[in-house]
């Protein structure tokens, strides 16, 4: 008996595919929180929002490109926002494409402007028995890289 059919669930796809089934998932939660108005953008703007309802919060995303590696200050407040995270049991990923991300959420609705898009939270729905099945796919994706030590999962977007 393997570990899925004890819990009743499916065994995790292996390699590729699942990365990809993890992307497209992130992409319909990023869309749809974004219309349910359940998202935000920004390391300020998440990290007053975590201090202030931290049970709110049901996923981060945490995304850089090549220029921002060498960024130490993003990377401190990456480290203290994963801290956070795995502290409030916040599932969180990473996403090394800003622009595909920048396409997908596009700029701030209130001033037309970029959006820092260097963390962005989804918190949870005010809507009484909602469940996103992209936000589920995430969950498991999650716990998965969790039982392989990967606590921070990198996911990359669909074109």
């Amino acid at each position: 008996m393997t570990l899925e059919e004890i819990h009743g669930q499916e065994p995790v796809p292996a390699g590729h595919d699942w990365m990809q089934g993890a992307g497209k998932a992130l992409h319909e939660l990023l869309v749809s929180a974004q219309r349910r108005g359940c998202l935000t953008a920004g390391v300020y703007e998440s990290a007053k929002l975590m201090n202030v309802d931290p049970d709110n919060v049901a996923f981060c995303v945490l995304a850089t490109d090549e220029e921002d590696e060498g960024d130490i200050a993003l990377q401190i407040h990456f480290t203290l926002i994963q801290a956070f995270c795995c502290e409030n049991d916040i599932d969180i990923v990473r996403v090394n494409d800003v622009a595909k991300l920048a396409a997908i959420v596009g700029p701030s609705e209130e001033s037309g402007e970029p959006r820092d898009l260097h963390c962005i939270l989804i918190t949870n729905s005010n809507e009484d028995g909602w469940k996103d099945q992209a936000l589920e796919k995430l969950n498991l994706f999650c716990e998965e890289s969790r039982n392989v030590n990967d606590w921070v999962p990198t996911i990359t977007l669909p074109e």
